[in-house]
């Protein structure tokens, strides 16, 4: 339908907005002649808000097991009820960003989405690249929107998403100065299949969506748009996680502090004097008693991750992970949860390198970054630890480690390599059972695709019969923060 037919439409329903939607249709970026400021003698020009500018949600911080599935635009009638229809077989509540001039244009698919009990928010007047539009129009496309959809349907959105999800300072300013609560990115967009089984779709989605994920479909784009439901709700499914509406995941997140607001964030910094540093290198603890400490190395999927996790609860186990920060930063959620559900979290550098090999001014610098990382996403201070990758270490690596303020460095004395995907779980707890004692520090590690999830539940089970307790890292070691 061209533009003009819709707003003869509209102007049956409303005067006030058919007189604003008039005047837009003037500007060269609804098909007209003239273009931009050109136009400005003949549209108000809105004055540019010097407030603070809406925040932008890529996903929301939380470490509750949820997530969220949002829709771009408005498909047609029979396409909108079959992917409706859909939904509520999985009973899933979802949230649909809807562009105006398709409300305007059928009020009705607009009303039958509220009607079903979903979300209804704003995906601009006429989904165009609001990067090549001036503020007034910007703030035009947000505000004629919020005025159709509350008009039609009762409910005023509080959240803007743009077409492509893409936003520029001006999308934020106009946001918040049309009252709209945050601009809403995502964290997975599912685009079209190129061919894929079902099972291939299916482990895409399990590995990619993650706590606090806001996962998109694009309703116009995606010709998959209602198989889709399906695969995503086994996939919520397989991890573990619900799915719920929007303003409900954004209600049960936490606001981040910047880095610098966080008591200990620069207890790591750069200290190139190390020549005479004291280190420790702790493999294990000589005790009397059948104290031993679990740890996880290095990053991984939220499906294999929150296995590991719910094994740890059920089995009232705490333990300590080590993290690769550029993972964590990915996805600090994640890293989170870990916290609130008890474990310590380490340093286990940023990018995995093998530290013998940096040198010391790179050293340091990958270190002092993965604290930071590691610092904001939990919003606390790490357990002061820091594990090399590989377990690599030499005494001119551990003095530079030392200076920036790690000086009790963490090794293990028993190790399964199940990273090796070639250890079955039962190499795996045979591996732990023979090597664990008084002491031990056990290594393992969440890495996607291996056989440690498999192995875990029966090696605390041998452990816990031998008479082992289980207890973290530095309260193993006797570590004083």
């Amino acid at each position: 339908m061209r533009i003009s037919s819709i707003v003869r439409k509209y102007c049956r329903k409303s005067i006030v907005v058919c007189l604003s939607l008039t005047m837009l249709t003037g500007c060269g970026f609804f098909g007209g002649e003239k273009k931009g400021d050109e136009q400005a003698g003949n549209q108000s020009e809105v004055v540019r808000y010097e407030g603070p500018m809406s925040k932008v949600l890529p996903y929301v911080y939380t470490a509750r097991k949820e997530l969220s599935l949002t829709f771009n635009g408005m498909a047609d009638k029979q396409t909108m009820e079959k992917l409706l229809d859909e939904l509520d077989k999985f009973n899933i509540k979802a949230t649909f960003f809807v562009p105006g001039m398709r409300v305007a244009e059928e009020p009705d698919i607009a009303q039958f989405i509220v009607s079903r009990g979903h979300e209804i928010e704003n995906n601009t007047l006429s989904r165009l690249d609001m990067s090549k539009l001036s503020y007034t129009q910007i703030h035009k496309e947000i505000q004629l929107s919020n005025e159709i959809i509350k008009k039609e349907t009762g409910k005023l959105p509080r959240y803007l998403r743009t077409r492509s999800g893409d936003y520029t300072d001006d999308v934020r300013l106009a946001a918040a100065q049309t009252g709209m609560e945050a601009v809403v990115v995502y964290s997975l967009f599912l685009h079209n299949w190129q061919g894929e089984t079902d099972a291939d779709k299916l482990s895409f989605v399990r590995k990619y969506i993650t706590r606090g994920g806001i996962i998109t479909i694009d309703t116009e784009e995606n010709s998959d748009l209602v198989e889709e439901i399906p695969i995503v709700a086994q996939a919520a499914k397989d991890v573990g996680y619900a799915l719920i509406p929007l303003s409900e995941l954004i209600a049960h997140g936490g606001e981040r502090k910047p880095l610098e607001q966080i008591a200990g964030y620069d207890d790591i910094r750069m200290n190139m004097d190390y020549t005479n540093e004291k280190y420790n290198l702790i493999y294990d603890v000589v005790t009397d008693e059948k104290k031993i400490t679990l740890t996880f190395d290095d990053w991984g999927t939220d499906y294999t991750i929150t296995k590991i996790l719910d094994i740890l609860a059920e089995n009232d186990v705490k333990a300590t992970f080590f993290l690769r920060a550029k993972g964590v930063e990915g996805n600090p959620n994640l890293a989170r949860a870990m916290i609130e559900e008890g474990h310590d979290v380490a340093n286990h550098s940023y990018s995995h390198p093998v530290v013998t090999t940096l040198t010391p001014q790179e050293l340091q610098e990958d270190v002092v970054k993965a604290h930071h990382v590691i610092t904001e996403a939990i919003q606390q201070k790490p357990t002061t630890l820091f594990r090399p990758p590989t377990g690599e270490i030499d005494d001119t690596t551990a003095k530079v480690i030392a200076a920036i303020g790690y000086p009790d460095i963490a090794l293990y004395d028993v190790t399964t390599f199940d990273w090796d995907v070639r250890n079955s779980a039962e190499d795996i707890v045979n591996k732990i059972m023979k090597q664990t004692e008084n002491g031990s520090v056990i290594l393992l590690h969440m890495l996607d695709d291996i056989h440690t999830i498999e192995a875990l539940p029966i090696a605390i089970k041998r452990l816990k019969q031998k008479g082992f307790t289980f207890v973290k890292m530095a309260d193993l070691i006797g570590l004083k923060e």
